[in-house]
């Protein structure tokens, strides 16, 4: 039996805090999809199928078909940034898309202006622009993001919202005593609590609302207990963190592979370069701390070097991550990975990886906002452990392990979809072949 859905129809405004790259390639591509300009190449929810029942009755609809999605073409936008370009001018600048594409699309991408963004230059250094907020305290910033929201839902008629981060990362934060309930965190938003970041405003003021919000970034911000408890409080879905895109992804593919064939690992180093404002932002060492954290915990996570001493234990991995202006958006990364098999006998893997960040970041940010929105009009609350497949550093609940190897996260996520709407979840098993031998 089917799960009670709201119905998706209506507007569904999407909120970005972080109007940069990101955001902006992200807009620019839906606007183009619905013009039939470009197709929506790396989002699940627009191009992915989902295989239904038994594999020879061969039910293998897309999932925008099985499951009851917002149309991409009732999507409004929306957002805040520390400056004050509108969305053309923004993604004019990060040079991540064509200006012949931009261009096509400048009268509706004209339109889409930042509102003053929710920014200390505490959090974040290397950056500072002139559209931002001004308030006594951190309660009263969240207060004016709430109006921001209310004010946005009634001018563009929507139905319903989401918010995605998509801005900087922010430095190293620990969680502390003042994360642990929502009243002290209340308390603490009301004094300034310097352990209270900007993202964390942002996920407060949305949940205050219950709104769904997803954080791309590596941020400690909806992941602490307060906020946490405040989601399902209010009935709503949160998910994080860092989205899951260039070098990170090629280890959640890579690694489980390795660990599946038992061949084990000395050391895995990873270094990048990229130029973009992400690459600007991480050249400051807090905040390159927040995004290390995040991308560390992938290998540990995927095999396991508790159960596999022998092939694990002592596994040396080490990430840089460096700043060159000249690259832009078009981020590089290396991987050497020094690998030993039968006999232990040594061996090297080299990952030469060129990628587009912002063309890897924006399908996710399409998908994470449907997802999020269909897990609220399904009744779904707090961390949604389901769409761990998008993130470096995945929410799982109080005292659980993350889930990291990307093709478990992808059953997980079609397995919840398929109980979503009644149908039997798929293991891989086949069952019925297994009972036929064990009755002969």
């Amino acid at each position: 039996m089917n799960k009670k859905i709201e119905t998706a129809g209506g507007k569904l405004g999407i909120l970005l805090p972080g109007m940069g790259a990101v955001a902006t390639t992200f807009i620019t591509g839906v606007l183009a999809v619905r013009k039939n300009i470009a197709s929506p190449i790396g989002s699940l929810t627009q191009m992915g199928t989902i295989r239904l029942g038994k594999r020879p009755e061969e039910r293998n609809p897309k999932i925008k078909d099985f499951i009851p999605l917002a149309d991409i073409k009732n999507i409004v936008f929306g957002g805040w940034d520390i400056y004050e370009d509108n969305a053309y001018e923004a993604a004019y600048k990060a040079g991540v898309l064509e200006k012949t594409l931009l261009n096509q699309l400048k009268d509706e991408l004209s339109t889409i202006k930042p509102m003053p963004a929710v920014f200390s230059n505490d959090y974040v250094k290397n950056i500072s622009g002139p559209n931002v907020k001004k308030a006594s305290n951190k309660m009263e910033l969240a207060n004016e993001l709430i109006k921001d929201i209310e004010k946005f839902k009634k001018e563009n008629n929507c139905d319903r919202l989401v918010i995605v981060w998509c801005a900087s990362t922010e430095k190293y934060i620990q969680r502390c005593e003042v994360h642990e309930n929502i009243e002290s965190f209340r308390k603490g938003m009301l004094e300034n609590h310097p352990a209270i970041s900007p993202s964390m405003i942002y996920a407060y003021a949305a949940l205050q609302l219950g709104i769904p919000f997803a954080n791309g970034a590596p941020n400690l911000t909806c992941d602490i207990p307060a906020l946490v408890s405040l989601s399902k409080i209010n009935k709503t879905p949160i998910a994080g963190k860092d989205f899951k895109t260039g070098q990170t992804l090629m280890k959640t593919i890579v690694a489980p592979g390795l660990k599946a064939r038992a061949i084990g690992i000395d050391g895995w180093f990873s270094t990048n370069i990229l130029g973009n404002r992400d690459g600007e932002v991480l050249d400051d060492p807090e905040s390159f701390k927040t995004k290390e954290v995040s991308k560390l915990s992938v290998l540990g996570s995927i095999l396991e070097p508790e159960k596999h001493p022998d092939l694990y234990d002592d596994v040396y991995h080490k990430i840089r991550i460096n700043y060159y202006p000249p690259r832009g958006d078009n981020k590089e990364s290396w991987d050497n990975i020094d690998i030993f098999g039968w006999l232990g006998y040594k061996m090297q893997i080299k990952i030469n990886f060129l990628c587009r960040d912002s063309i890897l970041a924006a399908p996710v940010v399409l998908d994470l906002a449907l997802f999020m929105d269909l897990a609220k009009r399904a009744g779904m609350s707090g961390i949604q452990e389901w769409l761990s497949f998008y993130f470096k550093s995945p929410q799982a609940g109080e005292g659980l392990t993350p889930q990291h190897d990307l093709f478990k996260q992808l059953m997980k996520l079609e397995n919840t979809l398929r109980y979503l709407q009644g149908e039997d979840l798929i293991t891989h098993l086949g069952l019925d072949y297994y009972e036929e031998i064990v009755n002969r």
